[in-house]
């Protein structure tokens, strides 16, 4: 497998043909170059989008382009009037200089101007890079988690822990703002998130002082759908899929928009059955524990975005704005375990562990926002956001012990575990922007609250009664302030050189308490275990670009990043999981601190490579040791150190109809720690990579059809510092069609044709040795119909977040895909 994916990687870049280059320039009415305007390459025949480029600073651009026909060249920039160049022909060989283009200054609104583009399917930028999701055939019918799974440099463990680069502490944000979830809270709720329901992914690995320094890895940000076309219109969508059971989805989305207001509502509905395999064989001392279980999990799931924009006059807006997730979900889960004699390699009994898990997750976010924006370059932000999860799970876990033959049954012991968490969020934040000395100045500040309350109780059921366990059941309360304040300045000097700077001041203050409860399940206020524990921390982040060749761009950039401990990890508690695993919060857990260092070229807006250095400090690791000679000990620790450097590779590929994107991500690095010498010493050296790739080709002019075929190779790495995981890749492929007169699109894909999407790997430590390995039923046919009604048309408006600007932000990429369109 590795070879093929080294061939067909090779025979991307060697196909790549020598591109022809449109070169030229724009001024404004007294002669000066204008930088930063947006330089759209179009096709002369229907005034497609073929290229986007950006002008340097002297107003000169150059725009490779990789096919022939005749073209155009159209040029704008907020405050003037777009112009374009005559048409002209480029036949494969020789560059093209076009002549000087000059700007005016526009009189009035941009009422009437339409922009209408196709989004590339990945974009790389300097310091992140987003996976525009909509426009895909293969994302369909995925849920967040498994988008993730399958985007390029990310990881997800056989817990479904996230790690970006080989660096865990990714902290995941949705729709800007950072989820309080973590562990196996933060993988339901991405589950419940359906692809439909989702614009874009951004994987930004540079993050300025203007995010929050939570991150070691850096911020994945998942932005939902929200229409921004004039005049009323929406879509429906239905989707279908079949894996070993089906799947149904489907979807609504309305959106009115005027030169005053904008209002918008969309619904997802997704009710889907997934069948999963796992097995964990553990030796310890002189015990085979050998588990076998399959897991049928049922999860149905609404989700709902709704708000209204209100354009105060051409500087101001004001905005409010609802989302949020309605997830049941039931699973039951079939479980086995021998336990054997290791020396004899005879099994002795026989542990049989049906369990059952009813759940719910609830999550409602609201917003107010007010946006001001003037031609003199003044920007303010103001947010503010309460949120609210509600979280109930309710577990009946049986353990039969029979006779290794399974005929006799020897001992049971039933349990049910009870245990609801309410989590309450309250943010407010401010950001606000102006022109300094030819540059620009950020300062702003953010308050964040969050309160958590966890009650776990630990039932004994007898003769079909349940009885409280006072002495495995607790309630832990868990508080977290943060008060950030930060300051930012960028600014473009002479020779194409432009610098960006910044610190952010966070001061952190969390407190837990954690109770016993009474034999009626109420709290007993009279005794508990607290902690307390208050820090402030500088981050700083620094860049430095060069770019006065455009074509051989070159950027800096440094930072310093935290992650703190999550409050299931705190909670000092000890809870038993099952009859050989308990787990238990460390009070005593420290954040995690990251200095990252990176270096950064984009060739001819296309080619981008990234080397990075991290040097982590107490990073996280999640150790399974011993307990009562044959017992499992959960427990999050302090690693030592982690040392890794990682270089990243992006490359898209056009010609013709035909567009593909490669990724390659590698890294090397060392995990060192000691917990007590002999067994207990970590010491690992790991190099490993990832590949992405993805091909689309249109066949056909009249009545085209899109093809699609994407996938990824992770090599052998480390889980959590400690486990060491097998290679693992998949590959889909699809097909769509545009009908119904371009308003409808039937989606059909294939989703991991050779049902490889499987983990395995294995940990030795503290005398514990564990091999674990499953899947899921990953392979699966989807199809998909989506129908769009009503105006389609994105116009400009003054200081608004319109279509021109977002064409402007996508030349700040170094090359792109033709998608979908907006």
């Amino acid at each position: 497998m590795k070879r093929v994916f080294a061939i067909v990687f090779s025979v991307l870049l060697f196909g790549a043909a020598q591109a022809q280059t449109v070169m030229g320039s724009v001024k404004d009415q007294q002669g000066k170059g204008v930088d930063k305007s947006t330089v759209s390459l179009l096709s002369a025949k229907d005034s497609a989008v073929v290229k986007l480029g950006v002008t340097a600073e002297n107003g000169r651009f150059s725009v490779p382009v990789g096919k022939t026909g005749r073209f155009l060249v159209r040029i704008s920039h907020v405050g003037y009037v777009p112009v374009y160049s005559a048409p002209f022909e480029l036949s494969g060989s020789g560059d093209v200089s076009l002549p000087e283009m000059l700007f005016t200054k526009s009189t009035g609104d941009l009422k009437g101007v339409t922009v209408t583009s196709q989004k590339p399917i990945v974009e790389v930028k300097a310091d992140k890079m987003v996976l525009n999701v909509e426009g895909t055939i293969n994302s369909t019918g995925n849920d967040a988690l498994e988008l993730l799974r399958k985007s390029p440099g990310v990881l997800v463990d056989k817990d479904d822990n996230l790690s970006l680069a080989g660096k865990n502490g990714v902290a995941v944000y949705i729709d800007g703002k950072p989820s309080p979830l973590s562990g196996s809270d933060l993988s339901a709720y991405l589950k419940s998130l359906q692809s439909a329901q989702i614009e874009s992914i951004e994987i930004i690995t540079d993050p300025s002082a203007k995010y929050d320094a939570a991150g070691n890895a850096g911020i994945i940000n998942i932005k939902l759908k929200k229409n921004k076309s004039f005049g009323t219109n929406g879509s429906v969508n239905a989707g279908y899929n079949i894996g070993t059971y089906a799947r149904y989805n489907a979807g609504l989305s309305l959106n009115h928009r005027n030169k005053n207001v904008n209002t918008f509502a969309n619904y997802n509905y997704n009710n889907g059955l997934n069948d999963i395999n796992f097995k964990l064989r553990r030796e310890q001392l002189d015990t085979l524990f050998d588990q076998g279980s399959n897991m049928k999990m049922k999860n149905v799931s609404h989700g709902f975005k709704a708000g209204l924009d209100y354009f105060i006059d051409k500087k101001s807006t004001f905005g409010v704005m609802i989302n949020g997730t309605l997830s049941d979900q039931n699973m039951n889960n079939l479980a086995k375990t021998p336990i054997s004699y290791i020396p004899t390699g005879i099994v002795n009994r026989l542990l049989v562990a049906d369990n059952k898990t009813d759940a719910s997750r609830n999550n409602m976010n609201y917003n107010a926002n007010y946006r001001y924006a003037d031609t003199a370059g003044r920007e303010l932000n103001v947010d503010a956001d309460y949120g609210v999860f509600r979280i109930k799970n309710d577990q009946l876990q049986p353990n039969y012990y029979y006779n290794a033959a399974g005929t006799t049954k020897l001992s049971e012991y039933i349990y049910r575990f009870i245990s609801p968490t309410d989590i309450d969020i309250y943010s407010i934040k401010a950001d606000y922007s102006q022109n300094v000395k030819k540059g620009k100045l950020g300062v702003g500040f953010k308050n964040s609250l969050v309160n958590t309350g966890n009650h776990f109780g630990r039932y004994n059921v007898i003769g079909g009664v349940k009885q409280l366990d006072v002495t495995r059941s607790n309630q832990f309360d868990y508080r977290e302030n943060i008060n950030a304040v930060y300051l930012t300045y960028n600014r473009s000097m002479k020779k194409g050189v432009s610098m960006q700077v910044g610190a952010r001041v966070e001061n952190t203050n969390v407190h837990g308490d954690s109770y016993p409860l009474n034999f009626d399940g109420s709290v007993d206020k009279s005794s508990r275990q607290r902690f307390k524990k208050n820090y402030t921390d500088l981050f700083p982040s620094a860049s430095l670009n060069f770019s006065k060749n455009p074509m051989k761009q070159w950027s800096l950039a440094y930072s310093r990043r935290i992650d703190r401990p999550a409050y299931q990890d705190l909670n000092p508690f000890e809870f038993k999981l099952d009859e050989y695993t308990y787990q238990k919060g460390n009070i005593n857990l420290r954040p995690q601190y990251t200095n990252s260092f990176s270096l950064t070229n984009v060739y001819k807006y296309k080619l981008t490579t990234k080397l990075n250095y991290s040097h982590v400090t107490d990073m996280f690791t999640q150790l399974v040791d011993t307990a009562e000679k044959s017992k499992s000990f959960i427990s999050k620790q302090n690693l030592a150190t982690q040392n890794i450097t990682s270089l990243n590779i992006s490359y898209p590929f056009m010609y013709k109809t035909y567009m593909a994107f490669v990724n390659f991500n590698t890294y090397y690095s060392r995990y060192k720690a000691d917990f007590g010498g002999g067994s207990r010493v970590i010491n690992l050296d790991v190099f490993a990579y990832t590949v992405y790739m993805q091909h689309t080709l249109k066949m056909g002019k009249k009545k085209p059809v899109t093809a699609e075929v994407s996938g990824f190779y992770a090599s052998p790495s480390v889980w959590q510092g400690t486990f060491k995981s097998k290679a693992i890749w998949s590959m889909d492929a699809g097909l769509s069609k545009n009908v119904l007169k371009n308003k409808g699109t039937v989606k059909m894909s294939v989703a991991d044709i050779f049902w490889t999407q499987k983990f395995k790997g294995e940990a030795n430590f503290a005398g514990q040795k564990s091999i674990a390995s499953g899947g899921m039923d990953s392979r699966q046919f989807r199809i998909n119909f989506s129908y769009r009604f009503g105006s389609n048309q994105v116009k400009a408006a003054r200081n608004r977040n319109s279509g021109l600007e977002d064409e402007k932000n996508r030349t700040q990429s170094s090359g792109g895909l033709g998608g979908g369109q907006n």
